[in-house]
């Protein structure tokens, strides 16, 4: 058990499957079921994106998502944006990012300490500042679905698109950036 924690501590993404291998590379004989046994006795959970992060504002305008069959071909054609959170001992901060899906560029991020959309119109006045996409894609989440997001996007004469309701895969470039971010390069 000692083994287990200290790992968890170092990969808290691992999960039944890749603590299994893991042990077993260290030279203990265990299976799944004894892995999954011992995490659950601990307490231990794997540490992953859960569902339901992403609530809309009832009164706010949401759009459609078109990009299921569009081919991306060029920068500046489809800019997408995601908010994640980071744990730290006395609370929560949240991160946002604008982010090229041809070339995969972060093109700006801004913290904060509470989830109002004044941190995410930042970021995206600091994409806006180096160029215009033609679509700009985001999640249903009230900061994405407010008159002030939605509106500089209009201004802008920027293309709206949304994606639907539990469907990260929508969005899979920023989410595999919040994967990278959180649970491989923040652990360290």
């Amino acid at each position: 058990m000692r083994l287990l924690d200290e790992q968890y501590t170092d990969t808290p993404y691992y999960g039944i499957r890749r603590m299994t291998a893991w042990l077993r590379s260290q030279g203990y004989e265990v299976n799944p079921k004894r892995v999954a046994r011992l995490m659950r006795t601990m307490g231990l959970e794997t540490i992953y994106p859960k569902p339901r992060t992403s609530q809309p504002h009832p009164e706010h305008r949401v759009y459609p998502y078109l990009l299921r069959d569009v081919l991306i071909t060029r920068v500046n054609q489809v800019w997408s944006t995601d908010i994640t959170y980071i744990r730290l001992q006395s609370g929560l901060i949240y991160l946002v990012a604008v982010m090229d899906w041809f070339s995969r560029y972060v093109l700006s991020w801004s913290v904060s300490i509470t989830m109002d959309v004044g941190f995410c119109l930042e970021a995206l006045e600091q994409a806006l500042e180096g160029a215009t996409p033609e679509i700009f894609n985001t999640d249903q989440g009230a900061q994405f679905t407010s008159v002030d997001f939605t509106g500089r996007l209009e201004s802008a004469g920027i293309e709206i698109r949304m994606d639907g309701r539990g469907r990260a895969l929508d969005n899979v470039f920023v989410e595999r950036l919040w994967r990278t971010v959180k649970y491989e390069d923040l652990i360290q």
